[in-house]
């Protein structure tokens, strides 16, 4: 399968890039798969934040409210309880809780041609020859994502993200440049355009296919 090709000045190329089918156009056929990642995702980069007081930890509730015996009320230890206002949490979180993910690695490629696939077949993918940046200014960025028709949420894949790179595009509420050994399952099913430079391309094409990432490749 092929796509078309813009210049690094968003003209349209004479040479279509092929998509690899084994990378770009496999059966999706496990949708819980792709969940699986892209909850994962989340899970990892949660910060755990969220912490409550236990019954010792409250300040205050030294004494018993009142003596053991003899008034015809229940037993109370603290007014620090959990049972009381004002007290401590029982089961609250504590700040030590690990809500981390892991999937392994066949899986998470697995995951990945898949969502590529869906990006593919809906036609959400935009390759260049390549992303220059020389002064790292944001307005050639926005030129090119114009010529190109790049549209809503734009994901912006290089093979390797300089500070040029990075100062041209974190201005853009809307773009989001990554590099392409970073790609996640997240970043791809949020994208409504994912422009790839050829670079790139032939380093994730690579690196799902588990073969050598080739840097010359142009």
């Amino acid at each position: 399968m092929s796509v078309a090709t813009y210049t690094k000045t968003g003209g349209k190329s004479t040479t279509p890039v092929k998509l690899d089918k084994n990378v770009f156009g496999v059966e999706v056929d496990n949708h819980q798969l792709l969940k699986s990642a892209y909850l994962a995702h989340l899970a990892n980069g949660r910060d755990n934040l969220a912490r409550t007081k236990r019954r010792g930890e409250v300040q205050g509730g030294g004494s018993k409210p009142w003596r053991q015996k003899g008034t015809g009320r229940a037993r109370v230890g603290s007014s620090r309880n959990p049972v009381w206002r004002g007290g401590g949490v029982a089961f609250g979180p504590s700040g030590q809780e690990n809500y981390s993910q892991k999937i392994n690695q066949k899986a998470k490629h697995a995951a990945l041609r898949q969502a590529l696939t869906f990006a593919t077949n809906e036609n959400r993918i935009k390759i260049v020859e390549t992303f220059d940046c020389p002064e790292g200014k944001i307005k050639p960025t926005v030129n090119l994502l114009n010529k190109i028709e790049a549209k809503g949420n734009i994901l912006i894949i290089v093979l390797a993200k300089d500070k040029l790179v990075e100062r041209s595009t974190r201005n853009l509420p809307y773009v989001k440049a990554i590099q392409a050994n970073y790609l996640t399952v997240f970043d791809i099913l949020n994208a409504d355009t994912i422009v790839i430079s050829k670079k790139a391309l032939a380093a994730i094409t690579a690196w799902l296919l588990g073969k050598p990432i080739q840097e010359n490749v142009s």
